[in-house]
C-alpha cells in the first residue's frame, strides 16, 4: 500500500487523508466499528482487488486463480482454526450477505422465520420489514423481558410453539449479554426448527474464548469478519461438514457472484493475527473496558439496558432519567465533540428508530487505540457530562480537551497511513 501522500486524484487524495485524520482526532464508540492494523489495510487495498474468482478454490470459473486459491486456503484454514469448525465459507461480502446465503441453503421460500425485534436488539438481516428476508419468508419475532432487558428463554419456547418456525435466529446487534446457545438450540430442537446463530457483533470475542461459542451448537454460525474480530471487511459462515455443500453453493451462485478477493485476503491477515495469544488478551481488554464504562455510566445514574453488560458495549436508556433526551440528539451532542457513538432503539420503544430513546456505546476500536479502564471512566465523565448537559458550551469544551487528552495518549495510525488516489 502507498504511504507518500503525492496525489494523482487531488479530491480523492484529500478525502481518504481527511477520514484517516477524522480517525485519529476522534474516539470511535460504535459497537460495530474498530480500527485494522496496517497488514490488514494493505491486503485489503493489495492487487487482489483486480481478480475475478467465482467459484471455490480450485474450482473456479477463471483461469489465474492460483494465487487467489492460496489466499482464500489459507483464510479458510485459519478461520476453522479460530472456531473450531469443520467449514468455513469467507465469501460472503458482508455479515448480512451471510445470513441471507444461511438462509438460501436451510430454507425454502415462504418459509417461517423467528427471530428477536429490532427495538429489543435484533438485526435489518434477520428479517425485519422491508427487507428481501420479510419479503421471502414468513417472518414472527421474540422480545426480551421489558423490565429486566434480558431475553427469557421460557417465553422464547412459548413463542416457537406459537409460531413452529422453520428457524430460529439467534445473535444480536444490540443486547448487551450473553447468549446461552444451548437453551435456543433446545427450544429449536423442540420445534423440529433450524437454528442459525449471528455472531456478527462477537466473533472476536467467540473467536478468543471470552464469550460462548455457538459452533457446534448451532447448525450454521454467520458473522462479520471486521468488528470485534478486526480483520478484513465482510462475512463468513462456519459450519459442520454436513452443510458444508448447502452453505458453498447459497454463497455462489445462491446470493453472490465474485468474492470481493481483496477482502479476503484481509480477512487471512485479520484471521492470523486473531490466532496470535495476544488477541486473547485484546479481547478480554474489550469487555472489561465496557464493564467499566457501565459501571461508571451507572455510577452517574444513567440507565442501562438489562442493568449493565458481559460483551462489548452497554446500551443506555434515557426514558426514566432523560425523559427530554433522544438517543438522535444524544449522538449528534457527542459527535460534536468527537465522541462517535449511535443512537439506539431500547425495549419497550415508543420513538422511531431513526430518533431512538438510547444510546449504544461500544469498546473495541478505543481497546485497539490501548484504552484501559481507567481511561474508559474519563471517557465516561466526558460521555455522562454531554448527555446531562447538551447545550453547555463549556461542558461541550471540556470534553472537547478531553477528547483530544485522551486521541493524544492513544495515537492511532501515523501521518503516512492512508491510500494513495493514483
Amino acid at each position: 500500500m502507498p504511504t507518500d501522500l503525492t496525489p494523482v486524484d487531488d479530491d480523492l487524495a484529500e478525502a481518504l487523508a481527511a477520514e484517516r485524520d477524522r480517525q485519529r482526532e476522534t474516539l470511535s464508540l460504535i459497537a460495530s466499528e474498530n480500527h485494522a492494523s496496517d497488514a490488514v489495510l494493505r491486503a485489503q487495498g493489495s492487487v487482489l482487488t483486480n481478480k475475478y474468482a467465482e467459484g471455490q478454490p480450485g474450482e473456479r470459473y477463471y483461469a489465474g486463480c492460483e494465487h487467489a486459491d492460496a489466499v482464500e486456503e489459507l483464510a479458510v484454514e485459519r478461520a476453522t482454526e479460530l472456531f473450531g469448525a469443520e467449514h468455513a465459507n469467507v465469501q460472503p461480502h458482508s455479515g448480512t450477505s451471510a445470513n441471507l446465503a444461511a438462509y438460501q441453503a436451510l430454507l425454502e421460500s415462504g418459509d417461517r422465520i423467528l427471530s428477536l425485534e429490532m427495538t429489543h436488539g435484533g438485526h435489518l438481516s434477520h428479517g425485519q420489514p422491508y427487507t428481501m428476508v420479510d419479503d421471502h419468508f414468513a417472518v414472527s419475532h421474540y422480545g426480551v423481558d421489558e423490565a429486566t432487558g434480558r431475553l427469557d428463554y421460557d417465553a422464547l419456547e412459548a413463542r416457537a410453539e406459537e409460531v413452529d418456525p422453520d428457524l430460529i435466529v439467534s445473535g444480536y446487534s444490540a443486547y448487551p449479554r450473553q447468549v446461552d446457545w444451548e437453551r435456543v438450540q433446545a427450544v429449536a430442537d423442540a420445534v423440529d426448527a433450524y437454528h442459525v446463530a449471528d455472531i456478527a457483533h462477537v466473533t472476536g470475542l467467540v473467536a478468543a474464548g471470552v464469550h460462548p461459542s455457538p459452533v457446534g451448537v448451532a447448525d450454521l454460525v454467520t458473522g462479520s469478519t471486521h468488528k470485534t474480530i478486526r480483520a478484513g471487511r465482510g462475512g463468513m459462515i462456519v459450519c459442520g461438514e454436513e452443510h458444508a455443500d448447502a452453505v458453498d453453493t447459497a454463497v455462489m451462485p445462491g446470493t453472490q457472484g465474485g468474492p470481493l478477493m481483496h477482502n479476503v485476503a484481509g480477512k487471512a491477515a485479520g484471521f492470523g493475527e486473531a490466532l496470535d495469544p495476544a488477541f486473547e488478551e485484546y479481547a478480554g481488554r474489550v469487555v472489561e473496558n465496557a464493564t467499566a464504562l457501565g459501571d461508571r455510566l451507572d455510577e452517574r445514574g444513567f440507565d442501562l439496558v438489562s442493568g449493565g453488560t458481559d460483551v462489548h458495549f452497554v446500551v443506555v436508556d434515557f426514558r426514566d432519567t432523560h425523559p427530554d433526551l433522544t438517543g438522535e440528539r444524544a449522538e449528534a451532542s457527542l459527535a460534536d465533540v468527537g465522541l462517535i457513538a449511535n443512537k439506539q432503539t431500547v425495549p419497550g420503544e415508543e420513538r422511531s428508530s431513526t430518533v431512538g430513546s438510547g444510546v449504544r456505546i461500544g469498546t473495541p476500536a478505543v481497546t485497539t487505540r490501548g484504552f484501559d479502564a481507567d481511561a474508559m471512566r474519563r471517557l465516561a465523565d466526558a460521555v455522562a457530562d454531554v448527555l446531562d448537559a447538551p447545550d453547555d458550551e463549556s461542558v461541550r469544551t471540556d470534553a472537547r480537551q478531553t477528547v483530544a487528552d485522551l486521541c493524544e495518549r492513544f495515537p492511532l495510525y501515523d501521518a503516512e497511513t492512508a491510500v494513495t488516489a493514483r
